[in-house]
This record gives structure tokens, C-alpha cells and sequence, in this order.
């Protein structure tokens, strides 16, 4: 069975899940398909569990690593340390050519969270006064009145929007006015971001800066 790893160490801590869709066969009945998926979410994890996380994920699916054959990592904007760990991560267990390595950008991967397939905005806490905005593919770092005029001119009809956003006065009497479906960079799966495999091409260089041990592949 082929796994895809999703990695998210841009925010706060860990974020990681697997996903695959297994066939079910029952005697008697048709065959289907069952979604498989595990998945593992530490605010407070540091970017030297990450083979650990790993490691448990597999053994919960009862897979190994040759199992894996899609990455799919965020690259940003986010901590530094955090993008970092994470990318050197999933560059080290990519190194052997074994599977495809996909980055993409948060609020990218974030935007995958909406409820529908209407327009959608992305809007995340950057620092005071300031916001990273992801709209019609764009991705700004700008100070709130520049939010408030861009999306109120953009007809968006749902954003994904962290706590940060969802508390500021501003903002939130902008989200009421325009009437959006609102909902939280938190809480849901990662393999939300599956439609961005269609869409996105295989686009880190595999050349690990930085391998974690247990997880180096020799090339063959």
C-alpha cells in the first residue's frame, strides 16, 4: 500500500499525518475503498521528535518507510527553526530518490481547510498589526487596512482565518460584513491538502542539508 506524508513545522510544534486509501473486501459483499489515516499534532514538539513522530505514524499503519511514497511539506512563511527542521526532514528521507518531494507555501496548504470550492481567502496572524493574506493565489504580508480593502473588494465567499484573526475587532466585523464562511487554521486533516499533489509538481531539491540517521537510504 503507498502512503502519503504530510509535514507541517511552520506553526506551532508538530504537525504530521499519513494517508493512504485501502481496499476493503468483505465475503459476500462488493469491495470498496476505506480511507486510511493516522496522524499526530504537538504544539509543543521540537524539530528532533520529528523521526519519532515518524516512527509511530508507520507503526500505527503497520508500514515502513519504503511505504511512503509522496511528501508533501510546508515551506512557509512561518518560525524559521521550525521551516528549517522540517524541510531538512523530509529533504533526508527523499535523499534516495524513493519517493516525490512537494513543498508548498501554509497558507497554500491552509487554504485546502475551506468548507467548499467557492472563492477563498487566507488570512493568518504575521505580528501585531500585521497579516499574511493568501487571495486569488497571492500571498501578502500586509498591515490590517490593507486586509480590510483587498477582501472587500475580492467577493470571497469563505476564509480560513487562525485565532489571532478570528479575535481582532477589525477583522471580525470585516468577516461579519462580508458574510464568509469562516474556518480555523486548526482541526483538520492534512490530507485536506491532497488536491494539491494535482497541481503542484515535485519541487524541493533532494539533497538532504541535514539527514536524521535511522532514516538514510543509501542509493541503489
Amino acid at each position: 500500500m503507498d502512503f502519503d506524508l504530510y509535514v507541517d513545522t511552520s506553526r506551532k510544534g508538530i504537525s504530521m499525518a499519513l494517508s493512504a486509501q485501502a481496499e476493503e473486501t468483505t465475503p459476500g459483499k462488493a469491495s470498496g475503498i476505506v480511507p486510511l489515516y493516522e496522524e499526530i499534532v504537538n504544539p509543543e514538539a521540537r524539530g528532533e521528535t520529528l523521526g519519532g513522530s515518524l516512527d509511530e505514524l508507520l507503526k500505527r499503519v503497520g508500514a515502513t518507510l519504503d511505504d511512503v511514497k509522496r511528501v508533501m511539506v510546508t515551506v512557509g512563511p512561518g518560525s524559521f527553526s521550525g521551516l528549517r527542521t522540517g524541510v531538512a526532514f523530509c529533504q533526508g528521507i527523499s535523499f534516495s530518490g524513493k519517493r516525490e518531494l512537494y513543498g508548498v507555501t501554509t497558507l497554500q496548504a491552509l487554504e485546502c481547510f475551506a468548507a467548499s470550492a467557492v472563492k477563498t481567502a487566507v488570512v493568518i496572524r504575521a505580528r501585531n498589526g500585521f497579516w499574511y493574506l493568501r487571495l486569488d493565489s497571492k500571498e501578502s504580508f500586509i498591515e490590517t487596512a490593507d486586509v480590510v480593502a483587498q477582501l472587500k473588494q475580492s467577493g470571497v465567499k469563505a476564509i480560513v482565518a487562525d485565532e489571532p484573526a478570528t479575535a481582532d475587532e477589525t477583522l471580525k466585523a470585516l468577516f461579519t460584513e462580508l458574510g464568509a464562511t469562516i474556518t480555523l487554521d486548526t482541526g483538520k486533516p492534512l490530507n485536506c491538502w491532497a488536491p494539491l499533489f494535482q497541481t503542484v509538481k515535485p519541487n524541493l531539491i533532494q539533497e538532504a542539508n541535514y539527514i536524521q540517521p535511522s532514516y538514510f537510504e543509501k542509493l541503489k
